[in-house]
Formats: structure tokens, C-alpha cells, sequence
């Protein structure tokens, strides 16, 4: 029997063992709701404790080849490896430190990091925040949050911590879960245990914040090499004290966590450079402290030997920055899922992607149904694939859909159905990290089609109907949204002033239309460019 025809028959038994791949707020959400519906449920979580990206931990991760690696293999090296970290970098540690490190690289969280996402929104289902809780809380906070629920719904009976899952192989129709726990002999060396086990489903929780994005600029490798310390990830920032003393030109590349760096070390570097291409989600100039400055894209970088390796970048519109004491790239992470292996292809773009690929270039996750399940065999499943949404709710709500599918309480369609509508999906969004991306007021609408299909089904599959957003979920949205429309045309009004006086000088030298000027100047009739913006 085809395998969609088992998940669209109420009437067949459903499978008993999955596997949880992660056990951040993904993890716990999905294994909370599989365990709630009967399944048998094991977590892998190859750190030692809960919570994910907010498990707050002080040790920086070691930083990987400049630029960075393909996706299909971000994470994936062995002792052996001997060129993929820096060496200079590595030599503070010591061996057992650098395996542990490996094994389970500290995630992006700092010690400042603090929600811009309400508490409001981010609640989950029969876990309410302490009382007090403030609307944005750190990131300790948040972990100890996370940590009360797998106690609540005792989930740590279900963990194997420590255990890193290394390749994962459908073989005779289950699922071949290869894994690495570490542990610590009797001598107190560090050893490696390996570990096969079959399961008849896959959630894949494992987020998509840990393999670094460097990109491949000219002079970056170069000076990453020859003076490690001016050059680092994001990820690997901590603290504002870190830099203190050595920093007083900060060039910090990227966009929000830049903005949220350059706030954190306002006071510490005399001067901070904020990189960025002019991407629409940039926010405006306005969060930015006194010290820092927005400049350009950068297009190269080179180090001066005879300035203790301090650096200059090169940008895009022909302005040169020097002095650089600090590099700090806020390039994000490419999803990577390292023990999915033959699902990537490194080599074709997303544009290439054919019906069974998972992940290409690192920028998006392609053929899943609902952003959730394979659709080539749904018994693959992925839950915290979305952007730009309120992560802890809209992720309970991919948990409890996939957790209903799995019990055979709700019905996926035919694969066609599921294919039709996946490309209909990628006209209209496209490919890449939008695809994802669930802002402009997508993110009710998105969970309304998932709790209406759970109802829909519960009719005759006699499963449980989910309740959906409060009103008061849906209230406390449209305020952030409002929010959200206001940032953003603030930084369309700065971008108009920034570009003023090119657009003026080239009105005013008959290279730029009259209408067209008129539009710029908010006169004329916008009524045309209105509709073509919306459309």
C-alpha cells in the first residue's frame, strides 16, 4: 500500500516509535503532543539539558572555515579534520574540551539577549509564564521556561542527552537512527558510544541556527587566518566586556543581530560600522546607538601587518573604512540538517530543486506540505522551518498537526494535492528564506488552515479539536504588527532622505522622469504604484 494511501485510511493502525531530532521549543512541543496522543516518543538532544538556542551556555563554540562550509556537511567533522576550525583559535582548549565542543557547539544566545517578541505571543498551550514575567525577558529567562515545561509534561523521562544523532536512513520501510553519545569513563576521559535504532517516523526539531553563514568575500579568509582574533561569527559573541580595551573600530556585518550587538557594545568600541545591502527587513537607523554608523555593502576586506592586523573594508559605493580593530559577522546560519545527507545537494540552486531535494544552497527547506511533511514520504516530518513569527506558539501549532497525522487523527491528502499546492507555493513566494516567511499577518491565517484541517478530520477520525489563537493572541498581534508597519515606514522615510539628493541630480540633469519624481515626492497620482506594490 502506498504510504499516502495509510496516512488518508482512518481505519489503518498507525506506527508507534518516532524519533524527536532536537530539544529545543520545536522538540519538546512535538514530543509533548506525539507522547499526549499514545506514541512512543525518544528525544535526541546532543547538548546536556533543554531549551535549544535558549539554553544559555558561557563557552563560545569553535569557529569553522572561512567562508563557510556546503550545507549538507555544516557540522559534520571529525577529530581528523585538521583544517576545518582555526588552529589558533583551537589551542586555548584542551583536547576532551575540543571533543566536547564538537560534539555539541554552544549555541548563538548571549548573555544580554533579550526577546523582541512578547511573552503575550510566545505562550504555549497549558504553560503560562510566572507571574511577573515582564513582555520581553532575557534569554535565561526563556530557558528556565522551556526547562519548567519538559518537567511539566515530564519529558526528561523520554531525553537521551548527550547523544548527537549522526545519520538518519529509511532501510525496509523504518527509519535507521544512527546516534554518538558521549561519555565520561571511569577515568574521566571522554569517550564515545555509538548507537543504531529503527523508528517508524521522523520529527526533525533541530532548528536552523548553528551552522554559520560566512559568505566568500575577497580579504576575509585572508585576515581570519593570519589574526583570528579580528574576525568572528556572531555566534560566538558573549559578552560587551570581551572586547573592552581592544576594540575601538567595530565593523559589525549584517542586520538585526548587528543592530543588536552594536547596542550592546555602544560604550565599549569608540566606533561601530553596521554593514548592510539595504535589505527590506534592515530597521531603521534609529535603533542604532550614538557610536554606531550604517554604511554599505562591503565587497573586500585586507589587514595592514604594520597596524598589529588591523583591517580595512572595502565597500560597494567606494568608501573605504580602516582602522577596523573587530570584524563581527551577523551573516545568520544556513539550515543544514548534516545526518539527512542524500537530501542535500550543494550544487544546484533552489531554483533546480527536483521533488526529493530537502535543502540546497542552505536558504530554505524545499518539498514540505504545510512547511511540515516530506511530501514524498510524510513520514519524514520538520516542525520550526517559519521565519519572522512568534516561534513558541506558531511551532506548538506545526507540533500538534504533525502529532495528529502521525496518531491517524487527521488525514494528509494525496501526493498530488500536496504537490499541487506546494507549487503553487513557490510561484507565489519564490525560493529562498521568503518562502519561509510567515510576516505581513500570514502567521493567523497559516495556524487557522492547520487547526481547521485538525477539526475538519476529528469529525471521523475521532480525535481531539484544537482550539486556535485567543482573541486576545489575535489582539496582541495586530498591536505588534502595527508596531512592525511603523518600523518599517519609518525606515522607507529614511531611505528616501538618503536617497534625495542622487534622485534630484539626476531629475535635474533630465535623467530621471518627471512622473516618476513626482511619485518620489509623495505628489502625483500613487494610485498606479499602490496596486503594483500590493500585487
Amino acid at each position: 500500500m502506498d504510504i499516502l494511501e495509510t496516512f488518508a485510511d482512518p481505519v489503518v493502525s498507525v506506527f508507534e516509535r518516532v524519533a524527536v531530532i532536537g530539544a529545543g521549543v520545536s522538540g519538546l512541543a512535538a514530543a509533548r503532543h506525539l507522547i499526549d496522543y499514545g506514541l512512543d516518543v525518544t528525544i535526541f538532544e546532543r547538548s546536556s539539558k533543554p531549551g535549544g538556542v535558549w539554553a544559555y551556555d558561557e563557552r563560545k563554540p569553535l569557529e569553522y572555515r572561512y567562508p563557510s562550509v556546503l550545507p549538507s556537511v555544516a557540522g559534520l567533522y571529525s577529530e581528523a579534520d585538521s583544517d576545518c576550525e582555526d588552529a589558533t583559535s583551537q589551542s586555548e582548549f584542551s583536547r576532551e574540551e575540543i571533543l566536547k565542543l564538537k560534539h555539541a557547539p554552544p549555541g548563538p544566545a548571549y548573555f544580554g539577549l533579550t526577546t523582541n517578541i512578547s511573552t503575550k505571543l510566545q505562550e504555549m498551550k497549558d504553560h503560562p509564564w510566572k507571574e511577573g514575567t515582564g513582555d520581553f525577558v532575557n534569554v535565561k529567562v526563556v530557558g528556565e521556561y522551556l526547562n519548567d515545561y519538559a518537567k511539566r509534561f515530564h519529558l526528561e523521562r523520554f531525553l537521551k542527552y548527550n547523544t548527537k544523532v549522526e545519520t538518519i536512513k529509511k532501510v525496509n520501510g523504518r527509519w535507521i537512527v544512527r546516534s554518538k553519545l558521549l561519555n565520561r569513563t571511569q577515568d574521566g576521559n571522554v569517550e564515545f558510544l555509538e548507537h543504531e535504532e529503527a523508528f517508524d517516523k521522523i520529527v526533525v526539531a533541530s532548528g536552523h541556527y548553528h551552522a554559520n553563514r560566512v559568505p566568500d568575500i575577497k580579504g576575509l579568509k585572508e585576515w581570519k587566518r593570519n589574526y583570528p582574533g579580528r574576525v568572528m561569527h556572531s555566534k560566538a559573541y558573549r559578552r560587551p566586556q570581551e572586547l573592552a580595551g581592544q576594540v575601538k573600530r567595530s565593523f559589525n556585518w549584517g542586520s538585526v543581530s548587528s543592530t543588536d550587538i552594536a547596542r550592546e557594545i555602544n560604550g565599549v568600541a569608540k566606533t561601530v560600522y553596521q554593514s548592510t545591502r539595504g535589505g527590506q527587513f534592515d530597521l531603521p537607523l534609529s535603533f542604532l546607538p550614538p557610536s554606531a554608523k550604517r554604511v554599505g555593502e562591503c565587497v573586500s576586506f585586507e589587514f595592514e601587518t604594520s597596524n598589529e592586523g588591523r583591517g580595512v573594508a572595502h565597500l560597494k559605493d567606494g568608501t573605504t573604512l580602516s582602522d577596523i580593530d573587530k570584524v563581527i559577522i551577523c551573516t545568520g546560519y544556513h539550515i543544514s540538517y548534516p545526518f539527512l545527507h542524500p537530501y542535500h545537494n550543494d550544487l544546484i540552486s533552489p531554483a533546480e530543486a527536483n521533488e526529493t531535494v530537502l535543502v540546497t544552497d542552505g536558504t530554505q527547506v524545499h518539498n514540505l506540505h504545510k512547511d511540515i511533511f516530506y511530501i514524498p514520504d510524510p513520514t519524514l516530518a520538520f516542525v520550526g522551518t517559519a521565519y519572522y513569527v512568534s516561534t513558541f506558539s506558531l511551532f506548538e501549532f506545526q507540533a500538534i498537526t504533525l502529532a495528529a497525522v502521525f496518531a491517524g487523527k487527521a488525514y494528509l491528502p494525496r501526493e498530488e494535492e500536496m504537490r499541487k499546492e506546494y507549487r503553487f507555493r513557490v510561484i507565489e513566494k519564490g525560493f529562498g528564506r521568503a518562502f519561509h516567511a510567515l510576516n505581513e499577518g500570514r502567521e493567523p491565517e497559516y495556524v487557522r488552515e492547520l487547526v481547521d484541517w485538525i477539526n475538519a478530520d476529528a469529525a471521523s477520525s475521532g480525535g481531539q479539536k484544537v482550539e486556535g489563537h485567543s482573541e486576545e493572541w489575535l489582539k496582541e498581534d495586530e498591536i505588534k504588527m502595527g508596531k512592525l508597519r511603523d518600523r518599517f515606514e519609518k525606515r522607507k522615510q529614511e531611505e528616501k532622505q538618503e536617497e534625495s539628493p542622487r534622485i534630484y541630480n539626476l531629475w535635474s540633469e533630465g535623467k530621471f522622469p518627471n512622473s516618476e519624481f513626482n511619485l518620489f515626492n509623495g505628489s502625483g497620482n500613487n494610485r498606479g504604484l499602490e496596486e503594483q506594490t500590493v500585487g
